[in-house]
């Protein structure tokens, strides 16, 4: 079968609406796969025959991809080729970066093989009434339409969310309304009869606010006395004789959440410009999305959604009922990476932690410059993520960098979590990835309090529902680019070793060889050619 045979695709794209889609997805996906004669994810298949198998029943399905979903996704291919020999229209819902790749690499890839007159859209929204082809949509323009006007996009058309792990983080997004210091004067402006109470809220919030000690996050909760200056200046509004139709529109949003119980409100203090931004966010997406769950049949793609194949933490979190669940686990030969968990380095809330961390990434760098390739060490704590950098930059000098893409062949890049999930994709896969701690999310953290504090109150297990998937879905992605060249992973947290939940980082890890310590004679024989 010839790419070129255009007669013969239109004949199969005519028979796609047969209960045989599964089996012609197979066969063009392996044909094309062989006929390009490189190396290709081994999952391939089976995948393109769930997300088949989905267009054909109307069944909404789970897939944990085990493989990163960034720019360079492997997996891509194995939803792309049922969504283009699907006869009936399919909505893609990924970010506008992936789009780009989509449709400038892969889809004419594709097309070269697959020859179909399916169209493609893109954009906020498309015609209900004639809704045709390969719709892609971002992620924020398709959960704004779901969850409030439900009119941009079709309903009962399936839908292809890719990068699911970000799912509850968007939704969480697209659900926070953010009063700027320029919404204060709009405020003014509509309520003039109220032009003290305002300025006296105002005031009254400053004064608190930045009583509050300083943070490395510059945020904060709310606490009771400040939402009650909120909500005096609610009651006062409302003896206006322009209420409510005066006022404007962000802060009738903002009253709208802000007088639910299922929201958390924080401040973003700008201590130079004596300035705050207030945010209403909810503490939890799974009341939001389980309304838009039956509007449509949905497949979730991702790397690492939740430790299990059902995937039950992760879809009570998202108010998601019973779905078709798949996970692939990385090849215990192509994709073992060797894991180093030393037992002696001090738990990370002491204070000898410190100088034994800084001890051990030197030994650390010592042993992997026998071979040249980039270092990257995680520390998300900024004190000590600063610190760690002053001291190694002297010894390595320009070498070091911290959070940056433009680095040395040698390099030793410094970076939070969230840095290294952005830009890991256009980095070339470390000889040796760092971890200085758990990424267990900080308490610390307002808007991480916030959730606890709802967990908590709704007495359930808030460590066990939150902030451990939290931790073992960022160590799985983080570590996804050492698979590809079964590079080396330091642990340097000891509560892996000494808390009950280290099984469960251990078997988020898997496949990995467990070692005690790190020596040159080990970065000499791995081979990264691979």
């Amino acid at each position: 079968m010839c790419h070129n045979e255009s007669s013969l695709s239109n004949i199969i794209y005519t028979r796609v609406i047969t209960p045989l889609i599964e089996v012609e997805v197979h066969q063009r996906l392996r044909a094309f796969l062989r006929e390009q004669g490189e190396p290709y994810w081994p999952h391939h298949l089976t995948m393109a025959r769930l997300v088949a198998r989905a267009m054909r029943i109307g069944r909404s399905a789970l897939i944990q991809a085990g493989a990163p979903a960034g720019y360079h996704a492997r997996y891509r291919l194995s939803y792309l080729v049922p969504a283009l020999m699907w006869m009936d229209p399919v909505v893609l819902v990924v970010p506008e970066t992936i789009q780009q790749r989509l449709l400038l690499v892969e889809i004419p890839r594709l097309r070269q093989w697959i020859s179909t007159p399916k169209a493609i859209h893109t954009g906020d929204r498309t015609d209900n009434a004639n809704a045709q082809g390969l719709i892609l949509a971002s992620p924020q323009d398709w959960l704004r339409d779901r969850l409030t006007t439900r009119t941009q996009f079709p309903n009962n058309i399936l839908t292809i969310i890719d990068g699911a792990d970000d799912l509850e983080r968007w939704t969480q997004e697209v659900l926070t309304v953010d009063l700027h210091p320029s919404d204060w004067n709009t405020l003014l402006l509509a309520f003039p009869l109220q032009t003290e109470a305002i300025h006296d809220t105002r005031a009254q919030l400053i004064r608190s606010l930045f009583q509050h000690p300083s943070n490395p996050y510059n945020c904060y909760l709310l606490d009771d006395q400040e939402r009650d200056y909120l909500h005096q200046l609610w009651v006062q509004l409302q003896n206006s004789p322009s209420f409510p139709g005066s006022m404007p529109c962000r802060w009738a949003k903002f009253w709208d959440h802000f007088h639910r119980r299922d929201q958390m409100v924080l401040a973003s203090v700008d201590r130079e410009q004596g300035q705050f931004t207030l945010s209403c966010s909810p503490v939890e997406v799974a009341s939001a999305l389980s309304q838009i769950w039956p509007q449509q049949p949905i497949v979730l793609i991702g790397s690492a959604m939740d430790l299990d194949t059902d995937a039950a933490i992760y879809r009570q979190r998202l108010g998601m009922g019973d779905v078709t669940t798949l996970k692939f686990s990385p090849d215990r030969q192509t994709e073992l990476i060797h894991l180093c968990t030393p037992d002696r380095i001090p738990l990370p809330n002491t204070p000898e932690f410190q100088p034994a961390l800084i001890r051990e990434l030197r030994s650390l760098l010592d042993a992997s410059s026998i071979r040249p390739g980039l270092s990257v060490l995680l520390v998300d704590d900024l004190p000590l993520k600063a610190q760690v950098a002053s001291v190694l930059a002297s010894e390595f000098g320009s070498r070091v960098q911290v959070e940056r893409t433009c680095l040395d062949e040698n390099g030793i890049l410094i970076s939070g979590w969230e840095f290294w999930r952005q830009h890991q994709a256009v980095l070339p896969a470390p000889n040796l990835l760092v971890i200085a701690t758990l990424p267990i999310p900080s308490l610390e953290e307002p808007q991480v309090a916030g959730r606890v504090a709802y967990y908590k109150q709704s007495r359930q297990d808030w460590f066990r529902l939150y902030l451990l998937p939290e931790a073992l879905s960022e160590l799985q992605r983080a570590i996804a680019p050492m698979r590809e060249s079964q590079g080396v992973v330091a642990l340097l947290d000891n509560r892996v070793n000494h808390r009950s939940y280290g099984q469960q980082v251990f078997a988020a890890l898997s496949p990995s060889a467990r070692i005690q310590s790190i020596d040159s004679d080990l970065f000499n024989h791995l081979d990264y050619s691979m």
